[in-house]
């Protein structure tokens, strides 16, 4: 595990390695990861039902799986926890904090705007949006 430190913000990142069970394929041991913990929390099954009830929106593409199967089997993924996308002349961005316990709310507030500005300034950089969106 390291740190990999980001414009705004930082991320510890592993790099995960196993040998599947004869009877198993890459896809099994996809579908085995998801959805990811990280982005649901646990009990997972639990925390699955209040994303359910409480989520306003639906996530599409966020805290899904992003990468590529080779030919031979092997995969290659990684979590989206920041997707952007549009659609009929609207951008879209997505990005979330892990609540526990005693998570403040305006501090996981603040981690989700620290987490789209790099979304967000690459947007007004490209004068897709204007300097006042995404506030």
């Amino acid at each position: 595990m390291k740190v990999q430190r980001y414009s705004h913000v930082m991320h510890l990142v592993s790099k995960v390695e196993g040998k599947l069970a004869e009877d198993k394929d890459s896809v099994d041991a996809l579908m085995s990861c998801f959805p990811a913990g990280t982005v649901t929390g646990a009990p997972k099954i639990r925390a699955i039902q209040l994303i359910d009830d409480y989520e306003n929106l639906e996530r599409n593409v966020y805290a899904g799986a992003v990468g590529y199967f080779d030919f031979s089997g092997n995969l290659d993924m990684c979590i989206a926890i920041r997707t952007l996308f549009a659609k009929n002349s609207t951008v879209y961005w997505q990005a979330g904090a892990g609540i526990v316990a005693d998570s403040k709310p305006e501090l996981e507030a603040k981690e989700i705007k620290n987490k789209s500005a790099v979304m967000i300034n690459a947007l007004k950089y490209a004068e897709v949006i204007d300097e006042d969106s995404g506030n």
